[in-house]
């Protein structure tokens, strides 16, 4: 795991105490055609169990989803979960429901993840958590910053007051980045993605 180019200060030890995980899980995959790409089996099980079976390992404070109707149980794996309204409602509105449960929570802090990223490793989370000096600090891959991505409260009030389809990415603008090889990066758009994310699933197996 390589820091960024904006990120110099040594990797501590994780510290999950007080950090609320939101996992936005109700995208609307209009891309991926007429199944819900959310549970579109991927080496076997469906894609958004991937990731959010990788994060219910670790040891937030509390765990919460965002779903739609395309999403598979995550309550299962002790996510409080909450349905996105509107249906279909675009990426901030996801934002906005999960930032607002964990800031209720008590929460100090949010990882926000995405569901349709399923080959994101457990120690890049890690590596994120032990960087965060508690402002904000994103995931960078191929010159793109994007989730998974740490909040501060500080940031808690203009999260839940976004609009539109950009989610936070906007308030990680010259904030600290962790490094993620562009494969691991791998978000499930379109069937093709589905395809390499199960060609490099299947080459990683032991």
């Amino acid at each position: 795991m390589r820091l960024g180019p904006r990120m110099s200060k040594p990797i501590a030890e994780p510290q999950f105490a007080r950090i609320a995980l939101v996992l936005l899980a109700a995208g609307r995959g209009t891309r991926f055609g007429a199944a819900s790409k959310l549970i579109a089996p991927l080496a076997g099980r469906p894609v958004a169990l991937h990731a959010a079976t990788m994060l219910a390992a670790l040891p937030f404070s509390h765990r919460f989803a965002v779903t739609g109707p395309g999403t598979p149980d995550l309550a299962a794996l002790g996510f409080a979960c909450f349905a996105l309204d509107p249906p279909g409602a675009p990426q901030a509105r996801s934002v906005t429901l999960g930032v607002a449960a964990a800031q209720a929570a008590g929460a100090t802090a949010v990882l926000i993840a995405l569901a349709d990223m399923p080959l994101v490793p457990a120690d890049h989370v890690r590596a994120l958590i032990a960087a965060f000096d508690g402002d904000c600090i994103g995931t960078t891959a191929d010159g793109v910053t994007m989730p998974p991505a740490l909040f501060g409260a500080a940031h808690f009030a203009a999260l839940t007051a976004l609009t539109g389809d950009r989610g936070g990415a906007m308030r990680l603008a010259g904030a600290p980045i962790v490094e993620l090889d562009p494969v691991l990066a791998l978000d499930i758009d379109r069937p093709d993605d589905l395809a390499r994310a199960e060609a490099y699933l299947a080459d990683s197996a032991p």
